[in-house]
């Protein structure tokens, strides 16, 4: 790997930046590489609770690089397809991460960043981000991102903005569910840091599973199948040693060896 993606790791906190901030952290096909390596090394290491994932410089990531994908309309439809699939890989492995994901949302956030922020679990934005799904602007169309941005925005407001092309600003952003909170620029590291001590607090494997809940029952009718699924669920983590720990440390009005 190069320097265009710095890691960090600290008390269960794996810190994913990316640093390419000349071009507004634009996805090129290697940055869009080492985010997919970091992501799966990351997925895999069972210290790590929680990825907080930035850009260095003014923007988390201003979409895709735009010389690149120039160059891409001289390919054949094959080759147009390979080299597509690296973004749709990356996106899908921030997405399936099993640990908390946050997005450290700053600065102009285009095409290919819009997916970026809605593949993460929490989008926290600075009050001067803004957003644009752009691709119609250019002849193409939000292909690899939509599905994240249509989970997290829903259909109708998609096919608003997918064909609009407008520049909405974070507050717009948070009412369509693409941005959890806005907070002033130079209050984002704090809430940002209140969100992980609040994490802190949660059992990892607890939260793991409640995120691969959310996606399994998402859309899916609440029938007699459903109900017992999620009762052998809880039967199952109920008999972990996280709800052990957890529920004694409750009763014993202590903190939970996870919170130390």
């Amino acid at each position: 790997m190069t320097d265009l993606v710095r890691i960090e790791r600290e008390q269960g906190v794996a810190r994913v930046t990316l640093n390419r901030p000349e071009l507004n952290n634009a996805l090129n096909r290697a940055l869009i590489d080492e985010l997919r390596q970091a992501f799966e090394t990351i997925a895999a290491d069972r210290a790590i609770a929680t990825l907080v994932l930035a850009g260095e410089g003014k923007s988390l990531c201003a979409g895709a690089d735009i010389s690149a994908m120039r160059e891409a309309g001289t390919y054949s439809r094959d080759e147009n397809i390979n080299d597509a699939l690296p973004l749709v890989r990356m996106l899908s492995a921030l997405d399936r991460m099993p640990q908390t994901t946050v997005a450290r949302v700053q600065g102009p956030i285009y095409g290919g960043g819009v997916g970026v922020v809605a593949a993460c679990d929490i989008a926290i934005g600075s009050a001067a981000a803004t957003f644009c799904l752009s691709e119609v602007r250019l002849g193409i169309v939000p292909g690899m991102i939509s599905p994240y941005v249509l989970r997290a925005i829903g259909e109708r407001t998609a096919r608003r903005y997918f064909q609009t092309a407008e520049v909405f600003d974070a507050n717009e952003a948070m009412r369509i569910g693409l941005l959890h909170e806005v907070v002033e620029p130079d209050a984002l590291d704090e809430r940002i840091g209140k969100l992980l001590k609040q994490l802190k607090s949660a059992a990892p494997g607890a939260r793991s599973i409640a995120k691969k809940l959310a996606s399994d029952i998402a859309g899916r009718p609440i029938d007699e199948a459903l109900m017992v699924e999620t009762a052998h669920l809880i039967a199952d983590v109920r008999a972990k040693p996280e709800a052990r720990e957890g529920l004694s440390a409750f009763l014993e009005k202590r903190k939970p060896s996870w919170s130390n």
